[in-house]
């Protein structure tokens, strides 16, 4: 009985066979919905009543604290995964703790992190309890993980100290020192000794949160579009917002998993700059769903955004994640002017149809023209490889 209650946190294997996803990584992952669907909603109406600027700046803070708190469990769960009651019960707590900060996600952006502190607190304790677990578990690594814990206990002592000295208004710059703060906890604790991550499994995890963003973008660009076309006379213009986001979407996933993620993840130096870099990508595709939506309520002249910014909301975060795909993933595989160039161009010309009508469509196909490319490149890639064997 004891057993089923409580088993050994040995580490897992990193190169265990057919590692996948447990139904309650799923489940986190899920929970992690509301938070996105959250930054995605109040960014958009940031954009619709004006404040484009300082939405865009708080949106990226609050995705900053979604994503963080994501990655902080996806790792460890990919070191450390005993799947007994105990974890279960912590991983709850985190799931809770997630909860708080989707609902302080609205707060952030009026510069209140009260909720959004609260959360990550509840969130600490079952991480850090983790990370104890870790240390008692696996000798080998005992230091590391007793730096993660002491680590997270400091920073997450400071974040509590800030809230209580500026009554939860954090200025911009406290919040960067307390972002820096956090990176460098894992740097600290790596650094005496790696934690066992497994490739597939992180590439995997990864792989489900860029569809579970992409998820959000559509939805929230299917509610915009319910409410614009319930009117009398909806403008044409909204089919150039349909056909650019279905472009958009559809081949950024495509492009996503173009390539097998895990063959690149080949140690600490890669998956730092892999695993961090997904913030990128991940709050761009998120960023798109506003934009699509500000050009919804542009077209419909329902809010106080002009063509020209709603615009930029759109290409901007497209050129963005293309930017950090390569740079994060598709460099890793093929550093060449072959896919360097490609995607320069498509970068170039996204950002360059800013300025001219129906941006949202030609943004879509310059996407549907880059997949094109990578498809071509990646299938003789694959006959090469195949002609060796």
């Amino acid at each position: 009985m004891i057993r089923a209650l409580v088993r050994p946190l040995a580490p897992r294997d990193p190169h265990e066979t057919h590692r996948v996803a447990s139904p309650l990584e799923l489940f986190t992952d899920l929970c992690y919905v509301v938070a996105i669907a959250q930054a995605a909603l109040t960014l958009e109406h940031e954009v619709a009543e004006g404040h484009a600027a300082h939405g865009l700046v708080w949106f990226c803070a609050a995705f900053f604290a979604i994503f963080w708190a994501w990655l902080n469990f996806v790792w460890f769960n990919s070191a450390y995964d005993p799947d007994d009651t105990i974890h279960r019960v912590l991983t709850l707590l985190q799931i809770f703790g997630s909860l708080v900060l989707a609902a302080g996600v609205p707060q952030i952006f009026e510069e209140d992190f009260t909720l959004g502190i609260i959360g990550y607190v509840i969130m600490r304790v079952g991480l850090v309890l983790m990370w104890l677990r870790a240390a008692a578990g696996h000798p080998e690594r005992r230091q590391t993980a007793l730096r993660y814990a002491y680590g997270l206990i400091a920073v997450q002592i400071g974040w509590v100290a800030a809230l209580l000295v500026t009554g939860g208004h954090l200025p911009l710059w406290v919040f960067l020192i307390g972002i820096a703060l956090d990176f460098a906890v894992p740097l600290y604790a790596e650094h005496c000794g790696t934690t066992p991550w497994h490739p597939h499994h992180i590439a995997e995890r990864y792989g489900l949160f860029f569809i579970i963003v992409l998820g959000e973008t559509i939805l929230s660009v299917t509610l915009a579009l319910q409410v614009a076309f319930d009117e009398k006379d909806p403008p044409a213009e909204l089919w150039y917002v349909v056909a650019g986001g279905v472009l958009v979407t559809f081949s950024a996933w495509w492009l996503y998993f173009a390539r097998e993620n895990a063959d690149v993840l080949t140690g600490n130096d890669v998956g730092y700059v892999w695993g961090f870099g997904h913030y990128v990508i991940f709050g761009s595709a998120a960023a798109v769903g506003a934009g699509l939506s500000a050009r919804i309520a542009y077209y419909g002249h329902h809010a106080e955004v002009s063509d020209l910014v709603s615009s930029a909301f759109v290409t901007g975060p497209v050129a963005a994640a293309l930017a950090a795909l390569w740079l994060v993933n598709v460099r890793l595989h093929d550093s060449t002017i072959r896919t360097a160039g490609p995607f320069a161009v498509a970068i170039l010309a996204t950002v360059a149809v800013t300025f001219v009508p129906m941006s949202e469509l030609w943004v879509g196909l310059i996407c549907v023209a880059l997949l094109a490319v990578e498809v071509r490149l990646t299938s003789k890639d694959e006959e090469t490889v195949g002609a060796r064997t």
